[in-house]
């Protein structure tokens, strides 16, 4: 503060006995203005709930297409009352407390959820594992034959089109007259 540097005061107690006895009594004498009322114009005390509300930490997280959050390295598996609908990429609001409950909400409401124990991604290579047949991989490959047409020469291929049809005459001399 450059009053300070003007004064040359350095330390810290000259710097507050500064402060107490010459610069707050000027400021408050130039910038103080009395109350417009004398009533108390603070709000009623918040009640625990309120309290315990607005002393939460809250996270902004995107629902996976398996209808799986993310959240801390925990993944949250939401079950909502209705199926018919699906927030996939949508964002969920997941809520913390101090004593560590953790509540979802999906448009303003609270919604139900199962922590899993390990990633969705891993569950289904798992099961997808069980479910599929094992394919030798010393399986011959396809070898077209001799007379395949891939092997023959484009020269000597006929053309697969038909000869176009003549119109008939009389048609001809429609359109020419037309013209």
């Amino acid at each position: 503060m450059r009053k300070l540097r003007r004064k040359q005061i350095a330390g810290y107690e000259a710097a507050n006995q500064y402060l107490e006895q010459e610069y707050l009594p000027q400021h408050n004498r130039r910038f103080a203005q009395a109350a417009a009322e004398e009533e108390d114009c603070q709000g009623r005390k918040p009640s625990r709930n309120e309290l315990q509300r607005i002393f939460r930490l809250e996270t902004q997280r995107r629902i996976g297409n398996d209808w799986v959050v993310r959240h801390q390295g925990r993944f949250l598996q939401l079950q909502p009352k209705h199926r018919y609908y699906g927030p996939t990429q949508a964002k969920a609001l997941v809520c913390e407390w101090e004593d560590g409950t953790t509540e979802v909400y999906y448009r303003r409401e609270r919604i139900a959820f199962q922590e899993l124990a390990e990633p969705p991604s891993q569950r289904r290579l798992e099961d997808s594992a069980k479910d599929t047949v094992a394919v030798p991989s010393f399986a011959k490959a396809h070898k077209p034959s001799q007379d395949h047409p891939w092997r023959r020469d484009y020269r000597t291929m006929k053309p697969n089109w038909r000869a176009k049809a003549e119109m008939p005459a009389r048609a001809v001399a429609r359109v020419a007259a037309s013209l």
